[in-house]
């Protein structure tokens, strides 16, 4: 079977990937390319495709990866009907009720003057 893959190139902390068709028992980097279809520059953001390339290969049951799915959507590559997209994952706190934000909200205490402790009668004066 055949995969839709990106195969990464470029220096340390400055990637760049080809879009190649290659067997999917192999890993990216193994070689045994079938077809280069495309590369891609995630720091500019910039895509090129042979789209004529693209199709053929997915036509013929090319399986791209979720990347490379997302990637071709974007640049107006019609996907196959017998593909289907991942399932968006969505992160879950473990112990979501001991976070801050699912904490009840204090109020904020009203702040009232310092009350004198009431006089008693006793340590009044008497008026005469």
């Amino acid at each position: 079977m055949l995969a839709i893959r990106m195969q990464r190139n470029g220096r340390t902390h400055s990637p760049a990937y080809r879009i190649v068709v290659q067997e999917s028992q192999r890993h990216p980097l193994s070689g045994r390319v079938v077809a280069e279809v495309g590369n891609y520059n995630p720091e500019t953001k910039k895509v090129v495709l042979d789209k004529e390339k693209v199709e053929f290969y997915l036509k013929n049951g090319a399986q791209p990866s979720s990347r490379v799915a997302r990637v071709l959507t974007g640049e107006g590559v019609q996907m196959p009907a017998w593909y289907k997209a991942p399932a968006e994952k969505h992160a879950k706190a473990k112990h979501a009720d001991k976070l801050r934000k699912n904490q009840p909200k204090e109020e904020p205490a009203e702040e009232t003057p310092a009350e004198a402790p009431a006089e008693t009668p006793a340590d009044t004066p008497a008026e005469a």
